[in-house]
């Protein structure tokens, strides 16, 4: 017997793992380059603000990118469906490398004015309404749809390397060579990026099944301006019986505890004195618990009962986060943060992944620049309301209504049977045999 008879005779090779895939490997080392990256241009951007204008300024610069990127997010996904994810990643990839070692040539030999800071982060925010939507479409052109769950617990790992290895990368450039030099090492890792993505292949896309959002279709639009692509994107959601539930459970968990997490951590410290160490190891819990979580997806490939365990997990998430103002001891406070870590790094790489493989090929991109915008654009608002909350009323009673407002996400994904009933492909259990 030959070995092709062989091989038919033994059926079909079961898929490759993405973990020991090579073109998901290859496309994880130019995420996490690109990654690195943007955590060491944030560093030399402020390092450089701070040097050249006030308290005030330093905000505005770090602020003025924010703007461009939330306003353009959902353009950024249409340009992603009309054009190509390959090709956007690649472009917008490639402008923010340029922009940025222009930048590192340009300080190197006059000191950074505030107007090149601002016109670069403004620059810097629009480049990035592009290059978001794009990437976060990529996964399901790499693997297969049962390989999706374990993709997205990769790409989270990835974000926690770049936020444990960026910023004393950035510094340790800033401290060596000032800001040309940090620029140039981010301008560097954007340029490493961009061969490893060249040599990533794009596989094509169907939808698989998602349970009760399985029937959905759409057929291909028909051509159209990019404004009609907008609006054709939006009423896609709205229609969608999963999708569109999902997405209000993430900009839900995201506008109560986003705020929390971030401003509410640093203001509970101060009250409770527990100094910067106290805050690193708060924050340094919660990193540790969402690498856990996101190394149990990488090595499960997928969970049952996605949807069950989506909504189960973000209670956990927001009953963590009111306790943790209630806590009186540091030690209990950073326990309570590595388990919000844990059960949002698993809900929220649940949601990702149902997100994804539900979604129709025309409208991924218009998808994922929503479900960014939720994150990147809408939670960030939810910062000063917090603050000030706090300042009024003291932390802990912030913290718990912020926890209930959060769950009421936990409440819109039980009470659609479409996110209660979601699968991902291949986790649902098979019918016993009679």
């Amino acid at each position: 017997m030959t070995a092709a008879e062989t091989a038919l005779a033994a059926g079909p090779v079961a898929p490759r793992p993405a973990h020991r895939d090579a073109n998901v490997l290859r496309w994880l080392a130019a995420y996490t380059a690109s990654l690195i990256g943007d955590s060491v241009y944030f560093v030399a951007l402020a390092w450089s603000a701070q040097k050249v204008a006030g308290p005030a300024e330093v905000g505005l610069v770090m602020a003025a990118g924010a703007f461009p990127r939330a306003l353009l997010m959902l353009g950024g996904g249409v340009a992603a469906d009309r054009f190509g994810v390959r090709r956007i990643v690649l472009g917008s990839d490639a402008v923010r490398c340029f922009l940025i070692l222009a930048v590192a040539a340009g300080v190197a030999v006059t000191a950074p004015a505030l107007w090149i800071l601002v016109a670069l982060a403004l620059a810097f925010g629009a480049v990035d309404a592009l290059f978001v939507p794009a990437v976060g479409a990529l996964p399901p052109r790499i693997t297969t749809p049962d390989q999706l769950a374990r993709v997205t617990g990769m790409r989270t790992l990835s974000m926690r390397v770049s936020q444990i290895s960026g910023p004393p990368l950035g510094g340790l450039a800033m401290g060596l060579g000032g800001a040309p030099a940090a620029f140039a090492v981010a301008g560097a890792l954007f340029a490493l990026s961009l061969p490893l993505l060249l040599t990533v292949r794009l596989r094509p896309l169907n939808v698989p099944d998602v349970g009760d959002a399985a029937d959905v279709r759409s057929d291909p639009p028909a051509p159209a301006g990019a404004w009609q692509d907008l609006l054709g994107g939006l009423h896609y959601l709205r229609r969608h019986p999963l999708i569109g539930p999902l997405i209000a459970v993430i900009a839900i968990s995201e506008l109560g505890l986003t705020g929390t997490l971030n401003v509410g951590m640093i203001l509970l410290n101060g009250e409770r004195g527990w100094g910067p160490s106290g805050y690193g190891w708060i924050i340094s819990g919660f990193g540790a618990g969402a690498t856990v979580g996101a190394v149990l997806l990488t090595v499960a490939g997928r969970l049952p009962r996605a949807g069950l365990t989506l909504a189960g997990t973000l209670l956990v998430g927001c009953v963590g986060a009111a306790a943790i103002a209630l806590v009186p001891a540091l030690p209990l406070a950073v326990a309570l943060a590595a388990a919000v870590g844990l059960a949002m790094g698993v809900c929220g790489t649940l949601a990702n992944a149902l997100v994804q493989t539900a979604a129709d090929p025309a409208y991924l991109g218009r998808v994922t620049s929503v479900v960014m915008l939720t994150s990147v654009g809408l939670a960030p608002m939810s910062y000063p309301v917090v603050g000030a909350a706090i300042g009024a009323w003291g932390s802990a009673p912030v913290f718990v209504g912020c926890g209930v407002f959060g769950s009421v996400g936990v409440v819109v994904a039980l009470a659609y049977g479409t996110v209660r009933r979601a699968e991902l492909p291949g986790s649902r259990p098979r019918p016993s045999k009679t």
